[in-house]
């Protein structure tokens, strides 16, 4: 997934772009709201977490500034120890769920997978589509019962398409679920992979759930719960 991480304290902000790109996320880094939202204006995120005590905007304005664009990716702030107010008004301007600081990696990223989960339609830690299941949790894949074995790439891809089961996702979409930067960008690569996906699908039982839609990217044709 695409996350946007909006923290100011440089040492907090390099651990979370760090743990959470371990975790096969995405990152969009950035120090204040400013440039988040210039990241948001120029690129799709799928969640972000927000720090309320931002220099010059704060966490809440920048929130609202969100929402009031229409931006509807699920917000996660992070806010100080005991301050039950900014958890009240973070709420009350948008945000969808908070984690208190100091807090623990694993509290953080389970709260993202349930509000990750939540956007997408689905309340459980897997999704189902026919014969193929896929784990949120443990980031894996079956079919029939039998793992399948992807690369984290073809993982996240077919995790993507699964998430938004139905509707056509371009290739730049697919694109920024994979690489932070620009310039690493290729839709040839991303062909390459959606293939190798299909083969392995494919390869079990003759499972065909992704469809290319010409000039405008691949629809995942099952239906997910």
């Amino acid at each position: 997934m695409k996350l946007l991480v909006v923290e100011d304290e440089a040492l907090l902000r390099h651990h979370l772009f760090t743990r959470l790109g371990e975790h096969d996320h995405v990152v969009d880094a950035v120090a204040d709201a400013e440039e988040a939202l210039y990241r948001v204006a120029e690129f799709s995120h799928d969640l972000a977490i927000i720090d309320l005590g931002l220099p010059g905007m704060s966490g809440l304005e920048l929130i609202r500034q969100l929402r009031s664009q229409g931006k509807s990716f699920p917000i996660l702030i992070l806010t100080a120890r005991g301050n039950w107010q900014d958890k009240v008004e973070g709420l009350a301007a948008g945000a969808d769920d908070y984690v208190v600081k100091p807090f623990q990696f694993e509290e953080l990223e389970a709260r993202l997978n349930a509000l990750l989960r939540r956007s997408s339609g689905f309340t459980q830690p897997t999704i189902e589509a026919g014969p193929l299941l896929l784990d949120l949790n443990r980031k894996q894949a079956q079919i029939d019962g039998e793992a399948l074995q992807l690369t984290a790439f073809e993982y996240r891809i077919l995790e993507y398409l699964m998430r938004h089961h139905q509707q056509v996702v371009a290739k730049e979409r697919l694109m920024e679920q994979l690489y932070p930067d620009d310039e690493e960008r290729d839709p040839n690569v991303i062909e390459v992979l959606v293939g190798r996906l299909r083969r392995k699908l494919e390869g079990n039982g003759g499972f065909k759930p992704i469809e290319t839609v010409r000039g405008l990217g691949y629809l995942f044709t099952e239906r997910c719960r």
